[in-house]
């Protein structure tokens, strides 16, 4: 879709009464939210695109090792807040910002997600040490979807 037909969109769903808008195209398809009075843009993956990528995730840390699955289930998920593409530094091959292991805080940056061109940063929401990373650096992530197992 093209930005500027999508910043029409959001000046349009600003301005008037309507909470939610979704639009499906050839490309793709975006969803508007207002929330507090301004308009939120979330590109939405296609549907076949968007059950490729979940399909092998969780099925890769468990063929590596199979003990840090029930880790999981005792863990707590830190969410990704929104659609876009998971990177664990903010530099494009950088140290990651957390690994297996690593002691966090709350409110510490935990991962970059990048959705329409701008560089988001996901801070953790609770403390507590890193037992899983459950998405690839470069892996597109859904609204939802675990990226991290904390204990």
């Amino acid at each position: 879709m093209d930005l500027r037909k999508l910043k029409t969109l959001i000046d349009l769903v600003s301005e008037s009464n309507i909470a939610e808008l979704e639009i499906t195209e050839n490309e793709g398809k975006v969803r508007i939210v207002k929330s507090g009075g301004a308009a939120f843009a979330a590109p939405m993956m296609p549907m076949p695109m968007a059950s490729a990528p979940m399909a092998p995730a969780p099925a890769l840390p468990a063929a590596d090792a199979a003990p840090v699955a029930p880790a999981a289930a005792t863990g707590v998920a830190i969410k990704s807040p929104m659609v876009g593409t998971f990177y664990a530094s903010s530099t494009p091959g950088g140290k990651p910002l957390v690994e297996v292991g690593s002691v966090i805080k709350l409110g510490q940056p935990v991962c970059i997600i990048e959705a329409m061109k701008i560089m988001n940063e996901i801070e953790a929401e609770i403390t507590g040490t890193v037992t899983q990373v459950l998405v690839q650096n470069g892996q597109a992530v859904e609204f939802g979807q675990p990226m991290f197992m904390v204990e």
